[in-house]
């Protein structure tokens, strides 16, 4: 059995145990089984023992759940909570928030609406700008004004900077180690690819988009998260 479970999960690609539907692991969800026969998500694919994979998708999951997919997939009878697609939805969210703190230690994060202006208008000679965050409680005639102002300053470029508004202040401030932050700029390098990834996968599973999609991969995503960060230390 354990060739068997082994073999299902190497190669390029997974299989999605509800639409049947192929994909590589980062455009998919991993669950794993606990040790009482409950289903877990398994955000990072670490966890030991058999798989069954989902696509990036809120209404995947929740069909999962809902129509005994996970029995299917892992052969047994097993229970999968009613609120498991709100989990993944918590946990994406905090792995994201996770790395948004380390990209703060990286000395990547400017925060404060001046310095922020101030960045946006310096990326028209460094280039150097690949994120704007902005409090999803904030004003949101600030936030046009700065968008405004990115726009202007980078013309079409400005495209290629992420807008993010999935956080609130709280979780900002938590994140950050900040008080009242409401706008955010990341300077690219490989702490803020890694980053921006995880902003990716948690947008793609709440617009349901990932049941069809595949996840943007920020370059150098890979190198932070296994080395920079040494995530396997934890």
């Amino acid at each position: 059995m354990r060739a068997r479970v082994d073999s299902e999960e190497k190669g390029p690609e997974r299989t999605c145990v509800v639409s049947g539907l192929k994909g590589a692991p980062e455009a998919m969800l991993r669950f794993a089984l606990s040790s009482e026969g409950a289903v877990v998500p398994d955000i990072r694919q670490k966890l030991p023992g058999r798989g069954v994979w989902t696509r990036l998708s809120r209404p995947i999951v929740r069909q999962a759940a809902a129509k005994q997919a996970f029995s299917r997939g892992f052969r047994a009878s097993v229970r999968a909570s009613a609120d498991l697609a709100d989990e993944v939805d918590r946990l994406l969210e905090q792995d994201a928030l996770r790395f948004l703190s380390l990209v703060n230690k990286a000395g990547l994060v400017t925060v404060g609406g001046a310095k922020v202006e101030a960045a946006i208008r310096a990326a028209a000679s460094k280039a150097a700008l690949t994120g704007l965050i902005q409090a999803s409680d904030g004003a949101r005639d600030g936030a046009s004004k700065l968008q405004r102002l990115l726009d202007g300053v980078l013309g079409a470029l400005a495209e290629s900077v992420a807008r993010i508004n999935l956080f609130d202040s709280r979780q900002l401030d938590l994140a950050l180690g900040r008080t009242n932050v409401i706008h955010a700029a990341l300077t690219a390098g490989p702490a803020s690819a890694a980053f921006l990834a995880k902003v990716a996968r948690l947008t793609l599973y709440r617009s349901g988009a990932g049941e069809l999609t595949a996840v943007p991969t920020a370059a150098g995503a890979d190198e932070a998260t296994n080395e920079i960060f040494d995530t396997n230390r934890e």
